[in-house]
């Protein structure tokens, strides 16, 4: 277990930024179509292809960039047509590549890129280095990402339930509020943590009354979190709609506030379909609850992960308080 979505089989995942820019692309591609769903619970998002009814999707897609980084879906979609891949129409196939976007335009770096934006360049090129390991943090769609009093960025997590399914986490965390307790150090997924994998610093003694106190960006719309979950399990498209509304829980155990007017929360499951459920009820609610437990490490994992770069706004996690 690399204690990454790519724990999942039947996927991989690959990065493409631009550190002059400060942003980036990340893809989720998979191996064979995967039935996916989606659950949007921010007050902002930008989406792509996020109603779409074909039995399987090709690749998720997560960027910055805002509505331009929507361009990114276009270069995986390139990338997988020279692959043959996509839903055949007759003689022709059609990449289906969902894809959300953060907002990074105002956190640091050069965005003057000229007439086109470069994001489907970003597309194409994660897309081609697609690999099962990968790294966090200030990487990918989480290059430019931020949170309230962190720099955001990328994280992921992963675990098995007690019948063997595997499931992960992928997170860009660009949050309107924080992750951490107060101003830190302490996350608020720390109960979740497994083997100190975002510092084992636990929860504070007492959570006092100001620590209660929500802190926001003053930005409306400059705001998301996004969040790919996948698992190996075989579901129905009916089974992933309910995955990804359990899975959504974490981002409640993980950000404070969440899922605001302010933001664009989204969060995609798919299921590579791989191993069979041990019935569709008791079996689901365990999957959909260790995702909601995996969702919450990934997101402490895209503060603890980041590094900041020259220029950036918010200092990083581990620039306050070290590994």
């Amino acid at each position: 277990m690399r204690n990454l979505i790519t724990d999942v089989a039947g996927l991989r995942v690959g990065h493409a930024e631009d550190l002059r820019l400060g942003s980036g692309t990340t893809v989720v591609v998979f191996d064979e179509p995967a039935v996916a769903s989606v659950d949007v619970r921010g007050g902002g998002p930008g989406t792509r292809e996020t109603e779409q009814t074909v039995p399987g999707i090709d690749a998720i897609v997560v960027s910055g960039g805002s509505a331009f980084g929507l361009d990114a879906a276009s270069g995986v979609q390139a990338w997988l047509r020279e692959q043959g891949r996509g839903f055949a129409i007759g003689p022709a196939r059609v990449p289906i590549v969902p894809g959300a976007v953060l907002f990074d335009l105002l956190s640091g770096g050069n965005k003057d890129w000229g007439r086109f934006p470069p994001y489907r360049d970003f597309g194409y090129a994660a897309a081609a280095n697609a690999a099962r390991d990968f790294a966090l943090g200030t990487i990918g769609a989480g290059t430019g990402a931020t949170t309230v009093n962190y720099k955001g960025g990328l994280g992921s997590a992963s675990a098995q339930t007690s019948d063997g399914i595997t499931i992960g986490a992928l997170a860009a965390v660009n949050a309107v509020g924080s992750v951490v307790v107060g101003g830190g150090p302490w996350f608020w997924a720390a109960p979740f943590e497994v083997d100190g994998e975002f510092g084992g610093r636990g929860l504070p003694a007492q959570i006092s009354p100001p620590m209660l106190q929500p802190v926001i960006k003053g930005v409306p719309g400059a705001n998301t979190t996004i969040v790919v979950v996948a698992t190996d399990a075989i579901l129905t498209k009916a089974q992933a709609n309910r995955l990804a509304v359990m899975a959504q829980t974490g981002m409640a155990r993980a950000i404070y506030p969440v899922h605001s007017p302010l933001d664009g929360d989204t969060l995609f499951a798919a299921a590579t379909g791989q191993r069979s459920l041990a019935d569709p009820v008791f079996a689901l609610t365990q999957l959909g609850t260790l995702a909601g437990n995996v969702v919450a490490r990934a997101i402490a994992r895209g503060v603890f992960a980041p590094k900041a770069l020259p220029g950036d706004p918010l200092p990083s996690w581990t620039d306050k308080f070290g590994h």
